[in-house]
């Protein structure tokens, strides 16, 4: 890192990918559900990069010719899989530590997700995550991303401006989320997108995994609290 970033009010993540291993899940109900559809395959690495997306978007960037109605089709179908799976959601190691350890350092946390509702209430009840977030945003409550409709309305939401918060995201949308936003985005490398196309977002700085954020954030709110002793001083 080149510099130390604006220490943040308010975290925000991004969920599938950045919080919980939950990408091959995606890709294999994806797959059965194109399956169903009567829809040319195809590869997982493409299934993959459209995690992120709203549904009906991601459905229709799969397949660009389908109607409004078919996406929502082949998107319902998707859901419907998704839901019957059996096994289990798994965090990123050190997950839960992390958001337990920022909420104590008194910063504000949220969720801006792809997801559907029931999806989000879903995943955060069954993770045992959702009493560390004060607020969440899905794409069906607002817009798909990369639309900074969703950041922007949490930033209304806890009364702030978007410098003062940051978008922690594994693919591009979420990157690209937080510059429309004009929130600081940060890249974790361990989800859906490859480190090449995440870096051509610009992201503010790059993590590897969900442990390595705390320090970021105690190095900025560091910086602050040097920077108002020297404004005592003066």
């Amino acid at each position: 890192m080149k510099h130390i970033l604006p220490p943040p009010q308010l975290i925000i993540f991004d969920w599938d990918g950045t919080l919980v291993q939950s990408t091959g899940h995606i890709v294999h109900s994806f797959e059965m559900a194109i399956a169903r559809s009567n829809l040319p395959p195809l590869a997982p690495e493409t299934i993959q990069s459209i995690i992120g997306l709203g549904l009906v978007e991601a459905c229709q960037t799969l397949y660009p010719n389908l109607s409004l109605e078919q996406a929502q089709a082949l998107g319902k179908t998707y859901q419907q899989l998704y839901f019957s799976r059996t096994d289990t959601l798994e965090t990123y190691a050190g997950a839960a530590t992390l958001l337990n350890d920022l909420r104590e350092a008194g910063c504000w946390l949220a969720i801006a997700t792809g997801k559907s509702n029931r999806g989000l209430h879903e995943a955060l009840e069954e993770t045992g995550l959702g009493h560390y977030f004060l607020g969440t945003r899905t794409a069906e409550q607002t817009a798909s991303k990369p639309s900074p409709l969703m950041l922007m309305e949490l930033l209304d939401e806890f009364g702030l401006e978007p410098a003062q918060a940051w978008m922690i995201g594994d693919t591009d949308f979420d990157l690209l989320m937080a510059h429309n936003a004009g929130c600081v985005p940060i890249a974790i490398t361990h989800g859906a997108h490859e480190i090449e196309r995440l870096h051509a977002a610009k992201p503010a700085a790059v993590i590897h995994d969900l442990p390595s954020l705390l320090p970021l954030y105690q190095s900025a709110t560091a910086q602050k609290v040097s920077q108002n002793k020297v404004s005592m001083n003066e």
